[in-house]
């Protein structure tokens, strides 16, 4: 085995130059070639303890998957990931790493921590260039046969916490059929993501690697309009796991919201990322170009502000309420943003959106100062009188947050839901108030990420195994 690599720095990932990345959706980052992934890979100390697998919500062997990657054995790299991840070409990518398993690092304590998402991409990247493109295999194998008269799993919802929980119950030889209810699988993954963070072609073979081991997936199917919750168990389901994630959107309240040129984040990246917006003539547009606003300060802000730029906006801002410190983006999304021309206007929000003819024409802000810290330590932003500024605009983007959709709990008698209204589930088993129905990811949460999603829906999947040998 090669001898551990003492560089304090991660290999650099090979990129598109921000000149050349502002003016197509193709993908940012160009992953490791094998040469550059066993020099990150050896820079692991394999530690003993495994304290990056703790950091893990879905618990990839991390220490061992690097191993077969130091010794070019990528395949084998491939399998050890895919035992705990249904994923991992989009956990490579999105998963937010430096809060996860790689905060738990030591190589971090001197230098940079080991490029863990990277090379979690490069190993499900080389396996897919090396698959059989009918089965997704290398070594083409049959889908392993569900038992004649297997019990029936319903799982509502494409994202990242029903894909793994389908994932994980299929491999327990259930049968299990998936309802989603836009044209395409995957869920946030497919609406929310864009192309340049996450193909979607990725996305598809995720899911293909899933159909292969006999998922069955049905798309334009409405739970809760279509179909009912109580229907699936009348026609058979021994257990639902609801996995519908967190897409209804949050506005301000404040005047001019209703201007044509506002939108929330979710409709705008949906018309951008899974409707294709982007391109000339598409079915469903967006407003292109003029000064564009972006209003918050998280991941989908940024994914909204460099939309918006790759669409020909001549300005384009973030508006945050509180300062840079606080912004709650990955700091690698931040720096992209940045590079490609986004303004950051900190500490201020938007008071009202002034229009003209209908349209958005500017919005008045007014700048904001932070108080002391609460009992968690964070400070609240507070208005500073007489601080008000004009911001001439043509698009306003409300990135503030969303909530889950409640059509399935208005139409679900007894399913209890809190004040936000999240699905209430046990945090360990995904249990709901109704017998057989279980959830997880952000319907129970609230938005989150894509892996603590996944993590919620293995755990459901363990607990809905259990369950169901309990009634045989």
């Amino acid at each position: 085995m090669a001898k551990i690599n003492l560089d304090p720095k991660k290999t650099p990932m090979p990129e598109q130059s921000a000149q050349v990345r502002r003016t197509n959706f193709s993908e940012v980052a160009q992953g490791y070639d094998l040469a550059a992934a066993i020099s990150e890979a050896n820079r692991c100390l394999n530690c003993p303890d495994m304290p990056c697998v703790s950091g893990c919500p879905v618990n990839v062997s991390i220490p061992e998957f690097i191993g077969k990657i130091k010794s070019g054995d990528i395949e084998g790299a491939y399998r050890v990931i895919s035992h705990a991840s249904c994923l991992p070409a989009v956990c490579g990518r999105v998963c937010p790493q430096e809060s996860q398993c790689e905060a738990r690092c030591k190589r971090g304590i001197r230098g940079e921590t080991v490029a863990i998402g990277r090379l979690e991409r490069f190993a499900a990247d080389v396996h897919a260039e090396n698959a059989n493109t009918e089965c997704g295999t290398k070594n083409p194998q049959s889908p392993p046969k569900v038992p004649d008269g297997a019990p029936r799993v319903a799982i509502i919802g494409s994202g990242p916490s029903g894909l793994a929980c389908a994932g994980d119950l299929a491999k327990m030889g259930y049968t299990v059929s998936v309802f989603e209810a836009l044209h395409t699988v995957g869920g946030v993954l497919s609406y929310g993501i864009p192309e340049f963070r996450l193909p979607k072609s990725i996305v598809k073979r995720e899911a293909d690697e899933l159909r292969a081991l006999g998922v069955e997936f049905n798309t334009n199917v409405i739970i809760g309009k279509t179909l009912g919750v109580d229907e699936l168990f009348e026609m058979g389901y021994a257990a639902v796991f609801i996995g519908t994630g967190a897409g209804l959107p949050t506005f301000m309240g404040i005047p001019g919201e209703g201007l044509c040129g506002v939108y929330s984040a979710n409709e705008f990246l949906t018309r951008v990322n899974l409707m294709g917006a982007y391109r000339e003539g598409a079915a469903t547009p967006v407003m292109r170009g003029g000064n564009v606003a972006v209003v918050g300060g998280g991941n989908v802000a940024m994914d909204a502000a460099r939309c918006a730029v790759r669409l020909g906006a001549s300005r384009v801002y973030i508006i945050y309420r509180r300062s840079e410190a606080e912004l709650p983006a990955r700091r690698e999304e931040i720096h992209h943003a940045m590079e490609e021309g986004v303004e950051f206007i900190f500490l201020a929000s938007p008071a009202e959106i002034i229009g003209e003819g209908g349209y958005v024409k500017a919005a008045r802000c007014v700048q904001m100062e932070l108080g002391e810290p609460d009992a968690r330590g964070r400070r609240a932003p507070h208005p500073i009188p007489g601080s008000e500024f004009e911001l001439p605009l043509d698009t306003v983007i409300m990135a503030i947050g969303t909530s889950p959709n409640p059509l399935i709990k208005l139409t679900t008698e007894g399913l209890d839901t809190n004040a936000r209204g999240c699905i209430v589930a046990d945090g360990e088993t995904g249990k709901t108030s109704r017998e057989g129905i279980f959830s997880g990811g952000d319907a129970v949460t609230g938005a989150a990420t894509v892996i603590s999603a996944m993590g919620a829906g293995k755990r459901a999947a363990a607990a809905i195994d259990e369950y169901i040998k309990s009634k045989a």
